[in-house]
Order: C-alpha cells, then sequence, then structure tokens
C-alpha cells in the first residue's frame, strides 16, 4: 500500500520554473499527494502562475511575506500537519 505524500515547494521569484515544477508532480505515477506551495513574497510573476493551480484538488497555494526559504518551508510544513 502506498503512503500519502506531502510536498513542500517554497517559491520566490519563480516563474521560470515554477510551471515545470508544479506540471513534473502533476504527471507523477503515485497519485497519492498533496502540494503545498508557499509563495514568499515573490515580486515576479510567480504569484499569477501559481493562480492557474488554484482550483487544483491536490495543490494547496499559499502566500506570504518574504521571509526566506527556511521560514517558508517551516510554514508549509505547518500547513501539511
Amino acid at each position: 500500500m502506498d503512503a500519502h505524500v506531502k510536498i513542500i515547494m517554497p517559491a520566490y521569484n519563480a516563474e521560470k520554473t515554477i510551471k515545470k515544477s508544479i506540471e513534473a508532480i502533476l504527471s507523477q505515477t503515485h497519485k497519492d499527494w498533496t502540494l503545498y506551495i508557499v509563495d514568499d513574497g515573490s515580486t515576479d510573476l510567480t504569484s499569477n502562475i501559481l493562480t492557474w493551480y488554484e482550483k487544483t484538488p491536490r495543490i494547496k497555494i499559499f502566500h506570504t511575506a518574504n521571509k526566506g526559504v527556511s521560514a517558508a518551508r517551516n510554514y508549509g510544513l505547518h500547513n501539511a500537519l
């Protein structure tokens, strides 16, 4: 039996890579997962790109003020528990 996988993805000014990263997770054969994306106060188009995925049931998106990758990761972990 496969376990539920929780993926935490901090993102800061990731407009060039975020879509490819999300699509790679969506294409996985393991289907029992939830992706937690924490936009860490991006100033580019990252936030706009994330709106394309807001209605995807297995993707949870959070927006925070920029506090760095560790704070963003911890925020995602807190919400994943």
